[in-house]
C-alpha cells in the first residue's frame, strides 16, 4: 500500500484529487491529508471519505518545519502531492508576505523533510516521488491572439501570487538539479468544478446570479483564460506521478480558451435553462447584472497552455469540454445550496464587500 501525503487536501483541487484517487485505487492506497484549514480549506469537501481507515487528516501548517518533519518520520510517505498554497491573485496584491511565507517557505519545508527521510547513501529510497502542483501564471501573459505556453517558455510572473509560485518551482528545480531529488512539476490552466471557493470567477458568478447580486467584471472582460475541469486535472496528476520522467515539467491544459465575459454569458444562459419554470430566480438572472469594475493591477491579458508534452509522453489529454464541464459545475452548485451557504457566510462576505464594493 502506497502512502500519499497530500498538502492542501481540503481545498478545491486537493479535495477533488483525493476523491478521484479513492475512486480509482480504493483500499490499495493510504492518504495523509495535511491542511491548515484557512478560509478556502473546507472539510465538508471530504465528507464522503472521512471515515475511511486508509484516510488520515492532520490539521497543520506546512510552514511548521518541525511538524512537517514529524509527519514524514511518523508515516512511511511514498508520494507527496503538494497543493497547499495561497492562490488568489487579489489577496496577493493586498498582502504579498502571506503568499511568500506559505508558497515559498512551506514548499522548502516539504522538500527538506522529504529529502531528509528519503535520502540514502546511494541516492533515494526506491519508488519515492514528489509532485509540485503549479500554475500557468508563472509564465506571465500572452499578449498575442496566437501562441501558447510551453514547458520551455521563460518564467515571467507578474503578480505576487505567481511570483511566489514561480519561486517555489525554482526551489523544486534546484533540489532536482543539486540533490537529484525525485520530483516533477505540473503547471495547469484555470481549474473549475465542484467545491471551488466562491471568490474565484465561476462559482462567484453562479452564486451572485442566483442571489440577484451584481456580477463584477474586471476591465473590459476580454481577458482570456484556458479552462480545465478539475477531475481531468486530478487524472493528469495521477498519471504524471506514475509515468512522468523524473525531473520534468509537464503543462496540463484544457484546450478551452474563453474570455471572462464569455464565461459569464454562458453561466447566465445555463442557469436560466437549468432552473425550473416557476423558480422566482429566473426573472432576475440576465445580463443586466453584469457590472464592469476597475481592472485588477497587473492583470495578465491571456493565458493559453500547450499540453503537447504530457500527451506525447504520458498519454493524457483533457476529456471534458467546457460546455459539458460548466453544465456539470452549475448543476453541482444548484444541488449543494447548503455547502455554498456555509462558505459564503461571515468573514468571506466582509472580504467580498472590501474587494468588490
Amino acid at each position: 500500500m502506497k502512502t500519499y501525503l497530500v498538502t492542501g487536501g481540503a481545498g478545491f483541487i486537493g479535495s477533488n484529487y483525493i476523491q478521484y484517487m479513492f475512486n480509482k485505487y480504493n483500499e490499495s492506497i493510504r492518504i495523509i491529508n495535511v491542511d491548515s484549514l484557512t478560509y478556502a480549506g473546507n472539510l465538508e469537501n471530504l465528507i464522503s471519505v472521512k471515515d475511511r481507515e486508509n484516510y488520515i487528516f492532520i490539521k497543520e501548517d506546512i510552514c511548521n518545519k518541525e511538524a512537517i518533519h514529524k509527519i514524514f518520520t511518523d508515516y512511511e510517505i511514498d508520494r507527496v502531492v503538494h497543493f497547499a498554497a495561497e492562490s488568489h491573485v487579489d489577496r496577493s496584491i493586498r498582502n504579498p508576505q502571506v503568499f511568500v511565507n506559505t508558497n515559498v517557505m512551506g514548499t522548502l519545508n516539504l522538500l527538506d523533510a522529504a529529502k531528509c527521510v528519503w535520502e540514502t547513501n546511494d541516492g533515494y529510497k526506491e519508488d519515492k516521488k514528489y509532485l509540485q502542483v503549479s500554475t500557468d501564471e508563472v509564465y506571465g501573459s500572452l499578449e498575442e491572439e496566437s501562441g501558447y505556453f510551453y514547458e520551455t517558455t521563460p518564467i515571467d510572473p507578474h503578480s505576487p501570487y505567481s511570483a511566489s509560485k514561480a519561486s517555489a518551482d525554482m526551489l523544486v528545480k534546484a533540489y532536482i538539479d543539486t540533490f537529484h531529488f525525485p520530483a516533477n512539476i505540473t503547471r495547469c490552466s484555470n481549474n473549475y468544478g465542484p467545491y471551488q471557493f466562491p471568490e474565484k470567477l465561476i462559482p462567484l458568478m453562479i452564486n451572485n446570479a442566483l442571489n440577484g447580486k451584481k456580477l463584477p467584471v474586471y476591465g473590459d472582460g476580454k481577458n482570456v483564460r484556458d479552462w480545465l475541469y478539475v477531475m481531468d486535472h486530478a487524472k493528469a496528476i495521477d498519471m504524471v506521478m506514475e509515468k512522468g520522467r523524473l525531473g520534468q515539467v509537464y503543462n496540463v491544459g484544457g484546450h478551452n480558451e474563453k474570455q471572462n465575459i464569455e464565461i459569464i454569458d454562458l453561466i447566465i444562459g445555463t442557469l436560466t435553462e437549468l432552473l425550473p419554470e416557476g423558480d422566482s430566480r429566473k426573472a432576475h438572472i440576465n445580463k443586466e447584472l453584469i457590472q464592469y469594475v476597475e481592472d485588477r493591477k497587473g492583470h495578465d491579458r491571456r493565458y493559453a497552455i500547450a499540453p503537447d508534452k504530457i500527451k506525447a509522453e504520458i498519454g493524457w489529454e483533457p476529456e471534458t469540454m467546457f460546455a459539458e464541464g460548466i453544465r456539470l459545475t452549475i448543476e453541482w452548485y444548484l444541488n449543494n445550496k447548503e455547502w455554498m451557504s456555509h462558505v459564503t457566510s461571515g468573514d468571506y462576505q466582509k472580504y467580498y464587500q472590501e474587494m468588490y464594493k
